[in-house]
């Protein structure tokens, strides 16, 4: 029968392998609700997120997710996790099927499999699940015994390299998506599943808010670029739209975060502050993606954290958004948040600081009632030149002054992180880094006073994204990468009084081009992935996992009968009159503005944030129906009445009255 637990096969392999905790389930705040919640039109989604559980259980996406479908009552949801390489053996030795680990259902079983992509390496971890779930690879396969497999996240912006797997994807905010996507699951089953698999997916696809890609038909030109992409089928739009929560406030989750039995990457509870970045970096799909900024406001964000602190117990706060301190009332908000918990353990964070956003008032009071952790700054570019190309509009002296201030305030680490391979870089550009982190370890000894100063310098290669004005550039090499790196490294190393203070980490060029050729790439690159994962591919966003050698060769031997290879895909600059393997992904950027964006980074133009200048037409609010939403509100945030008071005084400050 469908729905039942599979716990009682699954117990006796648990003992064989590492880590048994991350699929017991169970976690303070996760739901498991009846199978037929709501009768027979149920609506059962099991929620994925490709990786492993201690990577999976913190995000936020999947975590919003499962919340607000649980809390409909004709809904359930459940998540699942990447099993490691040694249960997925067992599974398969003892017929086991892929789980979610709330009610250790069988994923076959559920109505829909929403997968959440951040980051396109977690594509062969799709494949494994599907097959353990006994889900045919090819949505072309499927029937109406198979859930229909929903892609999501940052990386489904291209979701072509994974067409052939996936039933349909949805870009930009989920909320509303998953509701109005349950909302049509939901009357289809109550009227009986007219049409079947394929009327549903006409149903979906007629929104223009869910891409189904069996309903676009790619034709290629003879040099191997698509010709275009077109609809096949009636009353299906020639683009899908992405979605946009507009007032945060109105969707204050998680409320009741889950707190992960097994070891994750972030312990801490965290509340996103907001939505979206207007900052313009040229390289930031992110920031691209999830215009306009809309902000949460003093007041929300002080019943998130106070609720989210009842329900979790977790000694540390993450103010999380794509570049925190830029919240119109950050000041505000730190200091009334550390004021509120004064005499507690609960510490701040800002998981990302702007260099010229952070200021020592806002560090004193992040670290007032929490520990004083490593402070972490992005300046991308090691030269001047190169951060007018990525319009990281960050000077040398911006970067010194900040962290004078924090050496001089007490820290004793900062991290700065940077990208190799940009466009138009060159390896002097890459070599001012080491300049640059001497000048750090200089400054802190010396408004410091103490020789036990320490800077590390992390460094990742630079993958050109959809959607971004970058996407046109041509990718640097991958020996190109890790040639241009090791001169970085004996730079470092060359000068005696700095090279024991100052820590170096990178990652070789071989990941990104892995990365380019998944985020850039067409409907052809399905082949190389499912070559790749019948290979042994697994869990390829983890170095001792991960083999360029395995890609390289699958690559190899299912590009070339279609005329076109890695480089034609990675280190190939396109030209403006190509079309995009994603232009039918509507996320609101007008391409000849990001057309025009690029132009400006070769002419190292830089642009101002339209959070505070005029508007620059990048085209996301007028054709989303969207605005940008900021503060300030003027709202102060009340110390929490002491316990034992009356909860009435508790609500009211909860409310947020001002003085």
């Amino acid at each position: 029968m469908s729905g039942e637990s599979v716990f009682p096969a699954l117990e006796p392999l648990l003992e064989q392998v590492s880590k048994p905790i991350q699929y017991v389930g169970g976690e303070l705040n996760s739901t498991v609700k009846p199978w037929d919640v709501g009768g027979d039109a149920t609506v059962r989604w099991a929620l994925m997120y490709p990786d492993a559980y201690e990577v999976g259980v913190p995000n936020q996406g999947v975590m919003i997710l499962y919340e607000v479908l649980n809390e409909r009552p004709d809904a359930l949801a459940e998540r699942t996790y990447a099993v490691w390489p040694d249960l997925e053996a067992l599974m398969r030795e003892h017929g086991v099927p892929q789980f979610t680990v709330d009610a250790h259902r069988a994923v076959g079983d559920f109505d829909l499999l929403g997968m959440s992509f951040s980051t396109e390496l977690g594509y062969t971890n799709m494949l494994t699940a599907l097959d353990l779930a006994g889900i045919p690879l090819h949505a072309a396969d499927r029937d109406e015994s198979h859930p229909l497999v929903v892609a999501g996240g940052h990386a489904a912006f291209n979701p072509e390299t994974i067409a052939d797997f996936v039933d349909c994807a949805v870009v930009g905010d989920g909320e509303e998506a998953v509701l109005a996507i349950t909302d049509l699951v939901g009357a289809w089953k109550r009227e009986g599943r007219p049409g079947g698999r394929h009327e549903l997916l006409l149903r979906l696809a007629r929104t223009g808010g869910v891409y189904v890609p069996a309903f676009f038909d790619v034709t290629y030109l003879p040099d191997g670029r698509i010709q275009r992409v077109a609809p096949n089928a009636p009353g299906v739009p020639w683009r899908v739209s992405k979605h946009t929560v507009m007032d945060l406030d109105a969707w204050p989750y998680p409320k009741q975060p889950l707190v992960p039995l097994a070891e994750s990457v972030h312990e801490r509870m965290s509340v996103e502050i907001f939505r979206g970045c207007t900052r313009g970096c040229r390289f930031c799909q992110a920031g691209m993606i999830t215009r306009p900024v809309r902000e949460r406001s003093i007041t929300g964000i002080g019943e998130m954290v106070e609720r989210g602190l009842a329900a979790t117990g977790f000694e540390e706060v993450g103010l999380l958004s794509l570049s925190s301190a830029d919240h119109s009332e950050i000041a505000e908000v730190t200091k009334g948040l550390a004021d509120r918990y004064e005499g507690t353990n609960t510490g701040l964070s800002l998981p990302s600081t702007r260099v010229d956003a952070f200021n020592i008032d806002l560090a004193n009071e992040l670290t007032r009632n929490g520990r004083r952790s490593g402070l972490t700054f992005a300046p991308e570019g090691g030269s001047e030149r190169i951060r007018k190309v990525i319009n990281k509009m960050v000077s040398e002296e911006d970067l010194i002054r900040t962290v004078a201030a924090a050496y001089g305030a007490g820290w004793r680490q900062v991290k700065l992180y940077f990208m190799c391979g940009l466009p138009t870089e060159t390896d002097e550009d890459v070599l001012q880094i080491a300049d640059l982190a001497k000048r750090v370890i200089e400054t802190g000894r010396e408004v410091s006073g103490r020789r036990d100063i320490r800077c590390t310098v992390s460094i990742g290669g630079f993958v050109p994204k959809p959607h971004t004005p970058f996407q046109w550039a041509a990718q640097l090499g991958a020996e190109e990468t890790d040639a241009r790196l090791a001169k970085l490294r004996e730079a470092i190393r060359a000068d005696r009084r700095y090279a024991s203070a100052i820590g170096f980490r990178y990652h070789d060029g071989k990941p990104g081009i892995v990365e380019g050729l998944l985020s850039r790439g067409d409907r052809r690159v399905g082949r190389v992935i499912e070559a790749v994962w019948r290979d042994g591919g697994r869990f390829d966003g983890w170095s001792e996992h991960f083999s360029y050698e395995r890609w390289m060769a699958a690559a190899e031997h299912e590009l070339t009968p279609q005329g076109v290879d890695v480089a034609w895909y990675t280190t190939r600059e396109r030209e403006e009159a190509e079309v995009l393997p994603w232009d039918h992904i509507d996320s609101g950027l007008d391409k000849e503005w990001l057309w025009q964006d690029w132009l400006d980074a070769l002419d190292e133009t830089e642009v101002d944030d339209c959070r505070w200048t005029p508007c620059f037409d990048c085209g996301v609010c007028p054709q989303m129906g969207t605005e940008i939403e900021i503060g300030p509100t003027g709202k102060t945030l009340l110390p929490l009445t002491v316990l034992g008071a009356g909860r009435a005084q508790m609500v009211e400050a909860a409310a947020g009255h001002t003085h």
